[in-house]
């Protein structure tokens, strides 16, 4: 079993840049692909970013591709989420999320098992 918690979050102007904590409990972690997604108002839970159990693969969507970089730290048992050149489109929820031991990095939320319990993230124009 792992459990997640987010932080991090917050209101930064539209430019500014956030960096996101998501700290897992649990033995085995470092077997875990993990991914963030996000949930603005009244939209649909979008794939954001994900990373492979050792942090080489790393896969992100179009809309946050060049500003947005994901990392982890298995030592501390957490994962990142830096945003840089955030846009006010980037308001949302984001959520941490982890698959189970020995699944890898996916884009695919069905393919999670462990989710957060979020962190707003608000970008004001």
């Amino acid at each position: 079993q792992v459990q997640l918690v987010e932080s991090g979050g917050g209101l930064v102007q539209a430019g500014g840049s956030l960096r996101l904590s998501c700290a897992a409990s649990g033995r085995t972690f470092s077997g875990n692909g993990m991914g963030w997604f996000r949930q603005a108002p009244g939209k649909e839970r979008e794939f954001v970013a994900t990373i492979s159990q050792s942090g080489n693969g790393r896969y992100y969507a179009n809309s946050v591709k060049g500003r947005f970089t994901i990392s982890r730290d298995n030592a501390k048992n957490t994962v990142y989420l830096q945003m840089n050149s955030l846009k006010p489109a980037d308001t949302a929820v984001y959520y941490c999320a982890g698959r189970r031991v020995g699944g890898s990095y996916s884009y695919t939320e069905g393919d999670y098992d462990y989710w957060g319990q979020g962190t707003q993230v608000t970008v004001s124009s």
